[in-house]
C-alpha cells in the first residue's frame, strides 16, 4: 500500500515507518523541514507547516506515481515538554486540532477518489480520570484541558468525507526503549534513583510501541478496524507495580518514593498525566479478536531493558 504520516519522524512514527518499509509499503511523510532528511528506501519526504498550510497535491502521491491509499495522522506537540504555561497549551492544542484540520482538508481537495483508511491518533486522556470501574470505549469524557484536546481532536478527524473508513486510536502510556514515556525515566532508574509515585497505587494504563504499531498495520489489512479503539495493553498496571518491573529490567532497585506535591511544584497543571489514575481497557480491539505482542507489562519493561546500555541510552 501507499501510506501518508503526519508525524512519521517523532517516536511511534519511526517505529511504523521502519516496519512499513520491512512489508515494502511506500511511504510518504509529512515534515516541517523536509531537507534533513533523504528520499531513500521507498520513504518520501514532504515539506509541510502543519498550523498554516494544507499539505501539497504531491504529499498524496506515492514515488511510483501511485496514489496514496492509507493515511495515518501522529502529529502533536509533547504534552510532557514542559510546564503547562497558556503558550504551551496552545502549541499542545493548535498543533493537533488546527494541525488535523489542514491535514483532513488536503485529503478532500487533493484525492479525486476515497482513500480507503484515515488513522487518526487520540489518547485516553479523554476519559474522566480517578474513577473506580474500568473504562472502555463508551467511557465518561473528562472536562479538563486533556479531555478538550482529544474532544476537539477527534471532531476534525471524523469529519473527513473522503476516506472509506476512519480509525481512532486513543493511545495510553507508550513504552519504548528510545523514546516516549521512558526516555527521561530509563537514566534514572539505570542510576538507581527510581521508586514509586506517593502510595503507588494509581493505575497506569499503557501499550509497547510495538504492539501500536501492529494496531495500525493491522487496521490497513481488517476492514472491522474503524470507529474509536482504545489502544492499550489488556493488563493495566499500578504505577507500584511498573516501578517494580521497570527496576527488575534494567536491574537496579527502585526504592526512592516521590511525593505527590513534589511533582506537582516542578511540573505544575502537567503533573495530572502522572498523578492521575486511568484503568483503560482495549475492549474494541479484544472484540475484534487482537492479539497483543507484550500484554504483561513485566515481559514488555524486560524486553525493553535488554534494549538500553549501561547509561540508559538506545542501543
Amino acid at each position: 500500500m501507499n501510506v501518508l504520516i503526519t508525524g512519521g519522524t517523532g517516536f511511534v512514527g519511526r517505529h511504523l515507518k521502519k516496519k512499513l518499509q520491512e512489508l515494502g509499503h511506500q511511504i510518504n511523510i509529512l515534515t516541517r523541514n523536509s531537507q534533513k532528511y533523504k528520499n531513500t528506501n521507498g520513504v518520501k519526504y514532504i515539506s509541510w507547516n502543519p498550523l498554516s498550510e494544507t499539505p501539497i497535491k504531491d504529499a498524496f502521491i506515492a514515488a511510483d506515481g501511485s496514489k496514496i491509499n492509507v493515511v495515518i495522522n501522529l502529529l502533536g506537540e509533547n504534552i510532557s515538554a514542559g510546564r503547562w504555561t497558556a503558550d504551551q497549551k496552545d502549541k499542545i492544542y493548535n498543533s493537533r486540532i488546527l494541525g488535523t484540520k489542514n491535514l483532513i482538508k488536503g485529503i478532500e481537495n487533493h484525492c479525486s477518489e476515497k482513500i480507503d483508511l484515515l488513522i487518526s491518533t487520540s489518547a485516553i486522556g479523554i476519559y474522566e480520570a480517578n474513577l473506580p470501574e474500568e473504562i472502555n470505549e463508551n467511557g465518561v469524557n473528562g472536562k479538563g484541558f486533556l479531555s478538550r484536546v482529544c474532544e476537539d481532536w477527534e471532531k476534525e478527524a471524523e469529519a473527513c468525507t473522503n476516506t472509506q473508513r476512519t480509525l481512532i486510536t486513543r493511545v495510553g502510556v507508550v513504552f519504548g526503549h528510545d523514546g516516549g514515556a521512558l526516555e527521561r525515566l530509563l537514566p534514572v532508574f539505570k542510576l538507581g534513583g527510581g521508586g514509586p509515585i506517593g502510595n503507588g497505587k494509581q493505575i497506569m494504563s499503557w501499550i509497547h510501541v510495538e504492539d501500536l504499531v501492529n494496531i495500525y498495520l493491522e487496521a490497513m489489512e481488517n476492514q472491522n478496524y474503524q470507529g474509536v479503539v482504545n489502544a492499550v495493553s489488556p493488563n493495566y498496571v499500578t504505577n507500584s507495580e511498573f516501578t517494580k518491573y521497570l527496576g527488575a529490567a534494567v536491574k537496579r532497585p527502585a526504592l526512592f518514593p516521590v511525593p505527590p506535591q513534589a511533582l506537582k511544584l516542578i511540573f505544575g497543571e502537567m503533573s495530572s498525566i502522572i498523578l492521575d489514575s486511568q484503568t483503560v481497557v482495549p475492549k474494541a480491539l479484544q472484540d475484534l479478536g487482537h492479539k497483543f505482542l507484550y500484554p504483561e507489562a513485566d515481559r514488555a519493561l524486560e524486553n525493553i531493558g535488554q534494549r538500553v546500555n549501561l547509561i540508559g541510552r538506545p542501543l
